[in-house]
Order: structure tokens, then sequence, then C-alpha cells
């Protein structure tokens, strides 16, 4: 196969930012999948790039070796001075370089000793990057059991799209067993994903991690405010360890740190990426099928993710080291986001409104209580770290606005902390935001089943009930 490049010139391939979709590289869109690892140029001197274009062989035949990311690919040429690096000057040094440049940096450096972990989402980006650099990469994947129909063909097209072949891992057999047996399928809905995501996902990624010495993830900052919004290029795995064993033994890359999402899928269909045909139903971060779901427009990719749950710290334990420890403090045993006191200081309170009334514990029980009401009460039961209460703050304010006036109180009430187990028993209370509606002569409050918190989708509610 032969290719030519006219403009722009080699070294800007690596610096150029991939959110801008001007033809900086044409022959990357050229490249067909039987050719994507062997490359000849005819381009003449000034378009040879060697470090891009080292004729590689991948592995013909799928390996039967049962150690874990044991599979035989081509070894490449390894940076020799990757000892004792600085990886948070490195971090600052690469924080301002593209995807390309942050993948090629990393194969470089560890060669066989890295993979790339691919979930079935939208980090299929990160394998397109690699195929861009002409190097030879590993790609694994977390079997857990419990994914979609559609994400287990997704990976089998991937495989035939790069020719290579995806190194899985899968749960202990014995210890699923286990699981189902003492608590059924579903105990995650009832106490939380934690549990069930350390059996089924983060002990085959230990095991996995210990045959590599660095791994590359798909993790964005703009993914999780909560739990991702700081996280570096690269880095000292905080919470696993790599091939050598102990502390600082592991090296995460996280090439598209720094990319929004919509750039990624701008991306994705600028190079004619093959996708997981559930993002087309609405399904943007994808897990297994019995936790995730689509999300409606305007709502955060996460809030598809253990929607049953509190939206502060939404990981499964795979990056668990996200979570700084000092906002750890302010979480339950399960990671759920439950504050641990009814406040901080640094975090200031939302729904302020001369319309809103704030009801204190004393008052939504009494509230509660009441089987005839002068008039009808709409109340938000919100947590002001929580990301999502605070997304539709200004919805509910200008609601608070529009039914000033018509006999419809709207209230708040802080269920964090000291108050969230009595609004979980008596109010209903699954996630933040839980919105009720109180009746004018009914005792028990009616909850607002939807996800839409628009003025018009919630006028529409009370309007129906009042």
């Amino acid at each position: 196969m032969a290719f030519t490049a006219s403009s722009p010139s080699p070294s800007s391939l690596l610096r150029a930012s991939f959110s801008s979709h001007e033809p900086k590289a044409p022959w990357a869109s050229s490249v067909s999948q039987s050719d994507q690892f062997s490359f000849t140029s005819t381009a003449g001197p000034s378009c040879q790039i060697p470090s891009l274009l080292k004729p590689i062989s991948a592995e013909t035949h799928r390996s039967k070796s049962v150690v874990p990311l044991a599979a035989n690919v081509a070894a490449a040429e390894v940076d020799k001075n990757n000892v004792a690096e600085d990886y948070e000057k490195l971090a600052k040094e690469m924080e301002n370089a593209s995807p390309l440049e942050i993948m090629e940096k990393a194969l470089v450096k560890f060669g066989n000793d890295i993979a790339i972990a691919f979930s079935g989402a939208e980090d299929i980006a990160l394998i397109e990057y690699a195929k861009l650099t002409g190097r030879p990469f590993r790609v694994f994947s977390l079997d857990t059991g419990r994914l979609n129909p559609e994400t287990y063909q997704f990976f089998e097209t991937v495989e035939k799209h790069y020719g290579i072949h995806i190194e899985y891992m899968f749960p202990d057999a014995v210890e699923v067993q286990g699981l189902v047996r003492s608590k059924g399928l579903f105990s995650f809905y009832e106490d939380g994903h934690q549990e069930c995501c350390r059996v089924r996902k983060v002990r085959p990624l230990r095991r996995a991690l210990k045959g590599l010495r660095a791994w590359i993830t798909g993790q964005r900052k703009d993914q999780s405010p909560g739990t991702r919004a700081e996280i570096p290029v690269v880095q000292v795995d905080p919470s696993f360890e790599g091939i050598d064993g102990g502390i600082g033994s592991l090296v995460k890359w996280n090439p598209v740190a720094n990319v929004e999402g919509p750039d990624i899928w701008n991306f994705l269909q600028v190079m004619n990426v093959p996708v997981n045909p559930l993002h087309s139903q609405g399904y943007i971060s994808i897990g297994c099928e019995p936790c995730t779901r689509p999300v409606l427009p305007g709502q955060h990719e996460r809030e598809g993710r253990w929607w049953w749950e509190d939206a502060e710290a939404k990981e499964c334990g795979l990056h668990k080291g996200n979570i700084k420890k000092e906002e750890a403090l302010h979480l339950n045993g399960n990671g759920n986001g439950i504050s641990a006191t009814n406040g901080s200081a640094n975090v200031p309170d939302i729904f302020n409104s001369k319309n809103l009334v704030s009801l204190s514990r004393t008052g939504i029980e009494n509230l509660t209580r009441l089987e005839n009401r002068s008039e009808p009460w709409l109340v938000v039961l919100y947590a002001p770290w929580c990301r999502f209460c605070q997304a539709m703050e200004g919805s509910y304010i200008e609601l608070a606005e529009n039914l000033a006036g018509t006999g419809v109180k709207v209230g708040k009430f802080r269920a964090d902390g000291e108050h969230k187990a009595y609004a979980q028993q008596e109010l209903q209370l699954g996630s933040f935001p839980t919105i009720l509606f109180y009746p004018k002569h009914s005792s028990k409050p009616i909850k607002y089943p939807s996800e839409k918190r628009d003025v018009a989708t919630l006028l529409a509610f009370v309007n129906a009930l009042r």
C-alpha cells in the first residue's frame, strides 16, 4: 500500500489538536483495515515518519494462553529511559498535547508492557489513535457476564475492523456464584453497585494489570465532574499494581483527559470508526446491562449509570483513585455519595429564592403528617453538592416564580447527611434530586416519576395533580 501526504509537515501531525477537523493528515482516513499494520511511503523524504510508520506484524492467530494479557504481539522498540520517571512533571509537560501525541508517547515508552482498556463505548477512539501511530498495541476488556448483546457484537466488529484480538478478562466463577446464590442477581439495586462491581470488574482488572507496567484508559474530565475533573494525561496509578508489584509499579495514561465528549464523537465520525449501536438508542456511557440506561436530552452522560444511586461518586472501582481523600470523608462505606454530615462550609446552599420555602426536618415531618392541607405543595429533596441538583436549580426557581400566587407552595428540603435515612424511609428518596407533590386532600405525597426537569414538564406534572 502507498500513500502521499502533501501537507502539513509530519511534526505537526502529533501536535495538532484533534478537535479541529481540517484534513491535517489526509493519509489517515485512507488506511484500509487490511493494511493498517504495514505502511510503505512513496511521498519522498520530507513526508517520511519513521516513528509512526514502522512496519510491524500483527498477531495472526488467537493466543491460546490462559495467562492474563499474555498474547504474543510484536514487541515495539521501548524507551530505555523510563526508570524513575517524574510523571507529575511529564503530565504538566503534556497537558496541551494532542491525544495522538500522548498515545505515541505511551506506546514508545512501554511497548508490549502497556495495553488499552476497552469497554465497548466511545473509548474506541483510543484504538483508533493507537492504530494511527503505526505501532503495535494491545487491547483488553473486562467481560462481566452482564453486558448488552450489542456490546458483545461490537467487540467482534472491532476485532475485525482493526485486525486485532481483544484480550478478555473474566470474573472468578466461584466468586460470582457465591454472590448470586447469597444475594440474588440484582442485589445492587438494594445495597449499591460496589460489591457486584468488585467481583465482576475490579478483581479481574487487578489480575490483568498485574501483567502490565502501564495501561491506557478513556477517562475524560467532562465525564464525571464529581470524580474525574482533575485527572492528568498521565499518572502513577493510585489504586492498582503492575507486574513489579508495590506502590508506583503501574502507570496510567489518559490520552483524552482534556477532550470533551462532542469532540470525541466528531473524531469518530470523521475517521469513520465503528461505534456501539447502543449509542444510537440514547446510551452514552455504557456499562453492564442492568446498570445502564439511555439518558434524556440535557442529562449528563453519567446519569445513565447506576441511576438509582446518588450522583456524587459514580465510579465502579476501576478509577476509585479519582476520588480525593477529603471528598471520601463525605461518602458512606459503599461509596454511593451519601454525605457523612449535613453540610460543609465549603458547599453553598442552592435553590435560593423568595418564592421557595426552606423546610426544616420538623417542617417536612409536619407537612407529611397533614391529611388536609390548605394548599398543595411541591418539594424538592436535594443535596447542594449534587451536580444534578445544581443543574436543575434554574428551572426549579423559574417554576417557583411561575407558581407564585397560584395557590401552590414550592419548597425544598435538604435531605443528605443526618436526614438521609429519614428521607429514604419516609419520603421515597432514591437519588438526588427527588421531587414530591403533596395534594390538598391526601397525606401521601406523589413522587415525580420523570427524569425531565425542565419548567414545562414540571409544570405539567403540577397541573395534572393540583
